[in-house]
């Protein structure tokens, strides 16, 4: 389909594909930065590094979640030690920094497992039954990505931009289906009567769970502000804004609402 679309709109101009064909494990010369610019460096590495454990575990909770039934143990000291030391390598030669990010690390766990449907009270909901635990796929799919290099400079060229644009989106959309979040903000829309029997639903009042949906809905607006703010100093502070967010949610929001629906609410991701 990219190369179909690319010959019938060749008219359309599109951004291609940008890449450097120098030398990419040249060291980069870090010897020639002043004594401020290291320590500006070091702030903003240091922010930076935060959103990174952040993601990380993040990802790693979500991934090693009750609801995949895993049998293997997890591992997430080890998971952020070898980003931390890939990450390291990397940042000698200038490169970008590599991390087990959102959404397609669950996906590819979902992708592994068997799932069968079940329905309750006329909701129809995939339960995974088991997951198959192998490191061959991930193996597999990053030799494919290294081998990737291979069609640079063609035909990598004509994928435009807004092909991997619109595959990030896919990846982006597909992962709302099993969302807490995206549920709860479409309760808001959806009558009482037609509400799924989620645990949640029997368990908190119906004004808790909408005022709890709200006070994350005003925080992802508040990450998507400084997320794609234009001034890019704003953006470097994202990962901060980030992290205290934590102490409100264990601080002011039980103030609003009791820890036992709390728990209820979000108590899984714990």
């Amino acid at each position: 389909m990219t190369f179909f679309g690319s010959y019938v709109f060749s008219d359309v101009r599109l951004l291609p594909f940008n890449y450097d064909d120098g030398d990419a494990f040249k060291p980069a010369p870090l010897e020639t930065l002043p004594v401020g610019a290291v320590f500006s460096a070091a702030g903003l590495a240091f922010s930076l590094s935060l959103l990174f454990f952040m993601d990380q575990n993040i990802t790693s909770a979500m991934v090693n979640g009750p609801s995949n039934k895993l049998k293997k143990g997890a591992a997430y000291h080890w998971d952020l030690l070898f980003v931390a030391l890939l990450n390291g390598f990397l940042s000698i030669f200038g490169l970008p920094w590599v991390h087990g990010a959102l959404p397609h690390s669950p996906l590819h766990v979902r992708a592994l497992a068997d799932v069968e449907p079940r329905v309750d009270q006329g909701h129809v909901y995939q339960i995974v039954v088991k997951v198959r635990e192998t490191r061959l796929t991930g193996l597999i799919s990053h030799i494919l990505i290294g081998l990737s290099i291979l069609l640079l400079p063609y035909p990598m060229a004509y994928i435009p931009t807004a092909v991997l644009d619109g595959l990030f989106l896919h990846i982006a959309v597909t992962a709302l289906n099993e969302n807490q979040l995206f549920e709860r903000t479409m309760l808001l829309f959806t009558e009482q009567a037609a509400y799924p029997p989620n645990h949640y639903i029997r368990n908190v009042p119906q004004r808790k769970v909408h005022l709890f949906t709200v006070i994350q809905l005003l925080q992802l607006g508040l990450l998507c502000a400084f997320g794609f703010a234009p001034l890019p100093y704003l953006k470097m502070i994202f990962p901060v804004v980030f992290m205290l967010l934590i102490p409100v949610r264990h601080k002011l929001v039980p103030m609003i609402i009791p820890h036992k629906y709390l728990d209820s609410l979000d108590g899984h991701l714990y």
